[in-house]
Parts: structure tokens; C-alpha cells; sequence
């Protein structure tokens, strides 16, 4: 193999079909973001970040479904959790923001009406 050849991970498909995600929703290691929804989760992480909100973030990779996990400082408990599980993708939407106290935010089917409960929001000094 050499450095140039691309890695190709083959896809695990599940009974019942996808629910409608595209087929990197369902890698062996887990549910994934496609590169769409990372770019969409990126800008609005890269805008908080140069208004110094946000510093830090994590990416997992779970059976069930994935998570963007956003920090203030990467020792603390994330500010806000982006969530996506396929399974609820037909009855409340896959997509969902939840802050660190367990409160949903916003849940929808589109990514990106999702992600505007994040743009209100601000931090607040104590």
C-alpha cells in the first residue's frame, strides 16, 4: 500500500434499510457524520471559536448513534452535545442539540435548522 492509495472501509449495512441516510451512516465502528454534516457542525464550531466560546471538541463514534461534543475547556464536561441517531430519524428526527444539563435544545430531520439553536446562544461570564 502506498501512501497515495486511499483507504476504502467497507460498509455495514443494517437490516431494514437506512431510514433514509446516506450509506456512511453505518461503519463498523459505529454511526458516523457524513462530510456534509461535519462541514455544517465545523462552520458554526469555527465561529464560536473565533468569538472565543468554544475551544475544544470530540467526535464519537457510538453503535447507536454519533456524537459532536463541544468543550469550553477540554477538562470540563462538554458545553453541548450534537447528536445523531438514525433510529429516531422517522418519528422526531435524527438530528439533535442537547446542552450540558440533559435539556434537548432542538431536534428536527434537517441538520441545519438543528444547529440555528446554536447560533442565539451565548455564554455567560459568572
Amino acid at each position: 500500500m502506498s501512501d497515495t492509495e486511499p483507504i476504502v472501509l467497507p460498509l455495514a449495512r443494517k437490516a431494514g434499510g437506512n431510514q433514509g441516510l446516506p450509506d456512511t451512516a453505518y461503519r463498523r465502528g459505529g454511526i458516523s457524520f457524513s462530510r456534509q454534516e461535519l462541514s455544517q457542525i465545523l462552520n458554526v464550531y469555527g465561529r464560536k471559536v473565533a468569538t472565543g466560546e468554544w475551544r475544544d471538541y470530540a467526535i464519537d463514534t457510538l453503535k447507536e448513534k454519533a456524537v459532536f461534543s463541544v468543550f469550553r475547556r477540554s477538562s470540563e464536561v462538554p458545553l453541548y452535545r450534537i447528536e445523531k441517531a438514525p433510529k429516531l430519524g422517522r418519528r422526531q428526527g435524527a438530528y439533535s442539540v442537547i446542552a450540558a444539563t440533559g435539556l434537548i435544545l432542538k431536534r428536527g430531520h434537517d441538520l441545519s435548522r438543528v444547529l440555528l439553536a446554536l447560533e442565539g446562544l451565548r455564554l455567560v461570564e459568572a
